[in-house]
């Protein structure tokens, strides 16, 4: 009986990750630097994309708070690039697909909910399952800052992570106290 041959996965076929060199990781500093540049990458994705998630939301303290935490995003961008100039790094050298994920999953969502309090709720989910991933990748860069004896690094990124977990937790209230309320009464 003969087999099929067996198709590898092949990060390099899509057209947005051939355009990024792709860095072989040599040791723990690479590693560090590698999480930094897809941090970049993450950081670029989310700033488009909130914008439009606040354009497509209707409650007004949502609005807000998705237009202010873009601006926070493009502040962090900054962090990261400050930190990979210091290390003569490229920003473009990794594209995080995680991030592509979530935002296509955000847009998806958006096209099935049609009314404007269930949509309000669901832009809530999606933020906050884009936060959560943003908590647990700025938490990696830290402590990987901190093994390597990176103290000001260790410190930006720690700052980008209470940033992170501070609009999380926005994001709660704000789902709790009106935005689910009225999603459940619709």
């Amino acid at each position: 009986m003969k087999r099929a041959p067996i198709r590898r996965f092949h990060p390099c076929r899509t057209p947005r990750i051939e355009r990024a060199a792709i860095m072989e990781i040599r040791n723990f500093r690479d590693m560090f630097l590698a999480e930094l540049q897809e941090l970049v990458d993450v950081e670029g994705q989310l700033t488009d994309a909130l914008l439009r998630m606040a354009g497509a939301a209707s409650h007004p303290a949502l609005k807000r708070a998705l237009v202010h935490h873009r601006a926070e995003t493009e502040t962090q961008r900054e962090r990261l690039l400050t930190i990979l100039g210091k290390h003569g790094a490229s920003p473009t050298a990794h594209i995080d697909q995680a991030m592509q994920a979530l935002i296509v999953e955000t847009k998806k969502m958006l096209t099935m909910l049609k009314v404007d309090d269930l949509r309000d709720a669901g832009l809530i989910a999606s933020a906050q399952k884009i936060e959560h991933y943003e908590i647990a990748a700025y938490g990696t860069a830290a402590a990987l800052a901190g093994q390597l004896d990176l103290r000001d690094e260790q410190k930006m990124l720690h700052l980008s992570l209470e940033e992170e977990r501070r609009f999380d937790v926005h994001l709660t209230e704000l789902a709790k106290r009106e935005v689910n309320p009225d999603a459940l009464a619709a």
